[in-house]
């Protein structure tokens, strides 16, 4: 478990990533819109399986604070007032780890529910 600490975070605004680097060795860049999408808020998550929100409009999100709470996690301060959900180490890194297959299961959600866009 100790492995999945982060060793960095990067707030990176122009490229509008938050870059997270682990001491396992992994690094990921992990873009706002993914984050604000993947948020683990009541919010955003519900309050059971099933309960899921799908966020749409986001892909201009940025992230204007990265505020550490105690030593397991983060707290993304988004510029569309979304500031609650904590984001702890082992979050990070599953969104890091899965990445691509959750970006994936986003876009086909989004596609659905937005199928002329």
């Amino acid at each position: 478990m100790s492995d999945l600490i982060p060793t960095e975070i990067r707030l990176r605004r122009t490229s509008r990533m938050l870059e997270v680097s682990f001491a396992d060795g992994s690094r990921f860049e992990l873009p706002f819109e993914y984050l604000r999408v993947h948020s683990p808020s009541a919010e955003v998550k519900g309050h059971g399986p099933g309960q899921e929100v799908l966020v749409l409009g986001k892909e201009n999100v940025a992230i204007t604070a990265v505020e550490p709470v105690g030593q397991y996690a983060v707290k993304l301060v988004f510029d569309d007032g979304h500031d609650t959900g904590l984001y702890t180490w082992k979050y990070l890194h599953e969104l890091g780890r899965e990445q691509r297959a959750k970006w994936a299961r986003y876009l086909e959600r989004k596609a659905r529910e937005r199928p002329n866009s």
